[in-house]
C-alpha cells in the first residue's frame, strides 16, 4: 500500500521536535508538506525530510484529493492527513477548514478554548465521517504508563489522592504569545501543561464533580498565568491536586499517588521530550528508556522498592492514527474525552477568576 501523505501545519517546537520526527518514523506515513514561512525552518524541513514547504495552509485544501490521475491538480501536491501544530488560536479554524475539505485531522493540544468549540469540531468530523484526534502525548509518558500499570494491578489498593506536577525553573521569560498573548491566543500554563495534567487525572480517576483553581502571574514581563494549581474532586471519591509552574526554584515530585495499600513517588520528567529535542528519534537506541537512578518508588511506611519505569510510548501515536484511517480502529485519543477535559479547564479558569469552587 502507498504511504499516506501528511501535511504538517506549523514547524515550531511542537512541529519540529514532536510531530515531524514521529510522523517520519512511522511506516505507512510520509511527511509530504510542511506549512511555515520561516526561511530557516523551511531549509531544515527540506534538508531533513525532503518535504514540500508551503507558505499558507490554504494551499493544502486546494490540492487535497488530487490523487486521481484525471484530476487537473498535480497528484504529488495532494495530502491525506493534516496535522495542526500551529499557535493555539489557529487550532479551531484550521481544523474546521481541513474537515470541511474532507481531510482527517490531528490537532495538538489544546483542541480549543472552550468545550463548545470542541463539540462543534467533533460534530463536524462525525458528520463528514472523518477522523479527528488530539495529540495528548503525555498519555504515553513512561511514568504515567507505569502508574497506570501499578493501579491496574492493584499495587496501590484504592487510589485516594493524585498529586501531579509539571514544574520548571524559568525565571527569565522567553516572550511570545504563550506568555504575553491576549485571551484570544489561549496563552498560559492552565491550557498548556494543564491540558496534560487534567487529561491524565481523568484517565486515572474518572469524572470530576468539583473544581477549584488558582492561576497567578509571578514573573515580570509576563501577562499569562505561569503559576497554576487545580484541585479536582472525582465522582469516585478520590482527589487530584495538580500544579504547573514556571517559577519553581525547588521542584516537587512529578507524581505522588496515595492508595489504601501503598503509594507511588516519582521525580523528574519523562525522557522522551528531552531526547527528541536532542535530535534522537524513536529509532535511536534507548529511546524512551529511563535510567535506573530516575525510577520511582512504591511502598508504605518504611518499606519501599524501586519500580522500573515503562518505556515511553510517543512512537505509538501515529501508528494508531494510521490504523484508524486504514483499518477503522479507534483513534489514539477520542475527541469526546478531550471535550470532557476542556469542561474541567473552563471550570478551573472560572474558579480562579471568581475565587470559588465550581460544581460541574
Amino acid at each position: 500500500m502507498t504511504d499516506l501523505r501528511v501535511a504538517l501545519i506549523g514547524y515550531g517546537v511542537a512541529g519540529a521536535f514532536f510531530h515531524a520526527p514521529l510522523i517520519s518514523a512511522t511506516p505507512g506515513l510520509r511527511l509530504s508538506a510542511v506549512v511555515t514561512r520561516d526561511p530557516e525552518r523551511a531549509a531544515e524541513v527540506t534538508a531533513r525530510y525532503g518535504a514540500r514547504v508551503v507558505p499558507d495552509a490554504g494551499a493544502l485544501w486546494d490540492t487535497s484529493g488530487a490523487a486521481d490521475a484525471t484530476d487537473a491538480v498535480d497528484a504529488d501536491a495532494a495530502v491525506d492527513l493534516v496535522v495542526i501544530a500551529s499557535p493555539n488560536r489557529t487550532h479551531v479554524p484550521l481544523a474546521r477548514a481541513a474537515l470541511g475539505a474532507g481531510l482527517p485531522v490531528v490537532v495538538d493540544k489544546p483542541l480549543a478554548a472552550t468545550a463548545g468549540q470542541a463539540r462543534d469540531l467533533v460534530a463536524l468530523a462525525q458528520e463528514r465521517g472523518l477522523m479527528l484526534t488530539v495529540f495528548q502525548n503525555r498519555r504515553w509518558d513512561g511514568d504515567f504508563l507505569t502508574l497506570g500499570r501499578l493501579i491496574e494491578a492493584g499495587e496501590l489498593g484504592e487510589v485516594t489522592r493524585l498529586e501531579s506536577r509539571f514544574e520548571r525553573w524559568r525565571p527569565v521569560p522567553k516572550g511570545g504569545w504563550r506568555e504575553t498573548g491576549g485571551a484570544e491566543e489561549i496563552p498560559g500554563l492552565l491550557y498548556d501543561l494543564g491540558s496534560h495534567l487534567v487529561d491524565q487525572a481523568l484517565r486515572l480517576l474518572g469524572p470530576v464533580v468539583d473544581v477549584y483553581a488558582e492561576c497567578d502571574v509571578r514573573r515580570d514581563g509576563v501577562s499569562a498565568d505561569d503559576d497554576v494549581f487545580v484541585a479536582l474532586s472525582h465522582a469516585g471519591g478520590a482527589r487530584s491536586h495538580l500544579w504547573a509552574g514556571a517559577l519553581v526554584p525547588r521542584l516537587g515530585p512529578r507524581f505522588r499517588v496515595l492508595g489504601t495499600r501503598a503509594g507511588y513517588l516519582k521525580y523528574g520528567l519523562d525522557v522522551q521530550e528531552e531526547q527528541l529535542r536532542a535530535g534522537l528519534t524513536p529509532a535511536s537506541p534507548g529511546f524512551g528508556e529511563e535510567p535506573e537512578e530516575r525510577w520511582g518508588t512504591l511502598g508504605a511506611g518504611d518499606d519501599g522498592r524501586a519500580v522500573p519505569t515503562e518505556p515511553g510510548g510517543y512512537a505509538g501515536f501515529y501508528p494508531a492514527v494510521l490504523a484508524c484511517l486504514r483499518d477503522g480502529a479507534p483513534p489514539p485519543v477520542e475527541p469526546e474525552e478531550v471535550v470532557r477535559a476542556l469542561v474541567v479547564l473552563e471550570a478551573a479558569r472560572l474558579s480562579a477568576a471568581e475565587r470559588r469552587v465550581v460544581t460541574l
